[in-house]
């Protein structure tokens, strides 16, 4: 079996590089992302979703059940990263590295804590991989996806944890731990020129 880590489609918020907020919808282009994530994942053998409660999230794995008919479970474990008082922030007035080591966001979380609820959450997938009959797709956030790979995957030779995880990036992890990354940030479903196959 596999998990399929997966990036939300691009939101409102993204296409404003705006600090996202909790609730920030899909744009129309994350919509068709979402539409074509789950096209080429239709026939991939995913019995079931696990998936961030956000809507942008949400949404994005909805259209991925409606296509394979796998089950769907909402785990709010899978969040991203609170920037509490950040949100909603335009990316350009903030003044700060957004990602520095240190940065502490009033009303949010440092990193220490994300990955502390993200090695959490990561137990939840793995328990849930273990006893479903197929494969597992995970759908979540950016940070989220790099939490993982960065502390819970096996890299192969040449692969690097990537500063940016696309929208509807797909993750392909084989075996049952450790995972070992066959695919990394994945986006050819959204190349007509590839064929969307997953490379």
């Amino acid at each position: 079996m596999a998990i399929y880590l997966i990036r939300h489609g691009e939101t409102v918020g993204n296409a404003a590089r705006v600090v996202q907020l909790p609730d920030s919808p899909l744009s129309s282009l994350g919509v068709e992302q979402a539409q074509r994530l789950a096209e080429r994942l239709a026939q991939q053998g995913i019995a079931r979703i696990i998936t961030s409660d956000f809507p942008r999230a949400l949404v994005t794995a909805r259209e991925l059940g409606a296509t394979t008919g796998a089950s769907l479970l909402v785990e709010p474990l899978l969040r991203e990263r609170n920037f509490g008082d950040f949100r909603g922030q335009p990316h350009s007035e903030l003044g700060i590295d957004l990602f520095s080591s240190d940065l502490n966001p009033p009303n949010g979380e440092d990193w220490a804590t994300f990955h502390a609820r993200i090695d959490r959450a990561w137990k939840r997938v793995e328990a849930l991989a273990s006893e479903t009959q197929g494969h597992l797709a995970v759908v979540t956030h950016a940070l989220v996806c790099g939490s993982v790979a960065s502390r819970h995957v096996v890299l192969q030779s040449g692969q690097v944890v990537p500063q940016r995880w696309e929208n509807t990036s797909v993750t392909i992890l084989d075996g049952l731990t450790p995972w070992l990354a066959k695919t990394l940030n994945c986006t050819a479903h959204l190349d007509t020129r590839s064929g969307g196959a997953l490379v």
